[in-house]
Parts: structure tokens; C-alpha cells; sequence
């Protein structure tokens, strides 16, 4: 998802998800699996500042937590995922499944 003057941010996003998939390939030899993860609206310093709207806009009822991407870096890391490789992996309660977004 993009927005007006994100070029910078959309543009890293893609480097990012292509390097994953090539870098992927380039490894799977030695097997080594390379995988992304794209965080959705994780709770940070600023979380109080938060308002109940911003919660209730994310299908989940809430902003995501660093667990929620901790948990998905320690599942990839398990030996027994190693047949996920070259993937992005979105984590954001489904948010930009809705793609619609409020001030």
C-alpha cells in the first residue's frame, strides 16, 4: 500500500521484498532459508498516544505488539520451517486486507 510522497518508503519495501526472493535462491544451496517479515502498526513509545478508532480500524480489535513479530521470527527460525524460504511475510491483523484507513 502506498500514499502520496511514500516513493522513499514504497521503494525500500520493494528492495527489500526482492532481495528477500534473490538471496533466497542464491542460498537455498547451503540451506539456508531467507525469508521477510512487513510489520503492520506495532505498538512503540508513542502507544498511549493511540486513540480506540485506531485499535478498532485493524480486523484483529488492536495495533500489533513486538511479540506478534517475535513469535513469527522464532517460528522461521525453527529447523522444522525450513521449507519456507523466499516468502514476505505481511503481519498486521489483516489491515491491509481492509485497505481502508480513517484520520
Amino acid at each position: 500500500m502506498s500514499e502520496p510522497g511514500s516513493e522513499g518508503y514504497a521503494a525500500s519495501k520493494g528492495g527489500i521484498y526482492s532481495l528477500t526472493h534473490a538471496l533466497a535462491l542464491s542460498l537455498a544451496e547451503w540451506h539456508i532459508t531467507v525469508n521477510s517479515i512487513a510489520p503492520g502498526w506495532i505498538q512503540n513509545e508513542k502507544y498511549e498516544l493511540l486513540r480506540a478508532e485506531d485499535h478498532l480500524q485493524h480486523p484483529s480489535g488492536r495495533v500489533g505488539k513486538p511479540e506478534d513479530i517475535a513469535r513469527m521470527c522464532l517460528f522461521l527460525c525453527r529447523e522444522e520451517n525450513d521449507f519456507i524460504n523466499g516468502e514476505n511475510i505481511t503481519i498486521d491483523g489483516g489491515m491491509t486486507k481492509k485497505m481502508i484507513y480513517r484520520e
